[in-house]
């Protein structure tokens, strides 16, 4: 932990597995004070979970003042929930595409509105909201995950523009193929089709993705505000 690490308090969405636990780990490693929106699944050892569901505006606002109460006010909102309903365009429900866009983007939108109370008081905050290589490179069969993925970066740039100036920054993560139980559950052949396409010729591991958001959380950058970081190992070049 660096010596001159104030210690801050943390919200990551989606704590649980994966890319979010990675992240909610590595604020804990570096001292910080650590929350998530929990459903009551298993949360990382050092992680506050208060009970709460991103596609309620109520239970958002419930959970970030226990939060509050419990830790201080938000000063880094790392927005990371998501789920997936894939199919192809002409066989997808409303249903799944209203589902997607409702956790994905609108999720973000909620905890992003309720978090930027309390940096606005505080005069500073940190947004980084996850987004994916296939919100700009596109998907088959993901229209409505790619549809929210690219939202957020609209979302973010807005943030700028409005919060810019109260010392606020809002930034988009785009990972790429991650490994992870998801990706080691797929067949060898669809594995070997997958890393033809990423130049680095390998899947990214999850604490590369947290390293990204530590550095956007941190105050080396504070004049990083609006931009889209792929951690994709050059697969979505130029998107």
């Amino acid at each position: 932990m660096p010596h001159d690490h104030t210690p801050r308090t943390v919200l990551v969405t989606g704590a649980t597995r994966g890319i979010g636990r990675a992240i909610a780990e590595r604020f804990v490693a570096l001292g910080d004070r650590v929350a998530t929106l929990s459903r009551g699944t298993e949360v990382p050892d050092g992680v506050l979970a208060v009970p709460g569901d991103v596609t309620s505006t109520e239970a958002v606002d419930a959970g970030f003042t226990a939060i509050e109460n419990e830790l201080g006010p938000v000063e880094v909102l790392v927005a990371n929930a998501g789920i997936t309903r894939d199919g192809l365009l002409m066989r997808m429900s409303d249903a799944d595409f209203d589902d997607v866009i409702d956790v994905n983007l609108a999720g973000a939108f909620r905890c992003a509105r309720r978090a930027s109370k309390g940096m606005i008081r505080l005069r500073r905050g940190r947004i980084v909201l996850i987004s994916s290589v296939v919100g700009l490179y596109g998907g088959a069969g993901q229209v409505n995950y790619s549809a929210s993925k690219a939202g957020l970066v609209g979302m973010a740039r807005s943030i700028t523009r409005e919060l810019g100036g109260r010392g606020i920054t809002a930034n988009v993560v785009a990972p790429g193929f991650i490994q992870t139980a998801m990706t080691d559950a797929l067949a060898t052949d669809q594995q070997e089709k997958y890393l033809g396409a990423i130049p680095a010729g390998r899947f990214a591991q999850p604490d590369e993705v947290a390293g990204v958001v530590e550095f956007l959380a941190g105050p080396d950058a504070g004049y990083i505000s609006g931009a889209v970081i792929p951690v994709d190992g050059g697969l979505g070049m130029g998107h």
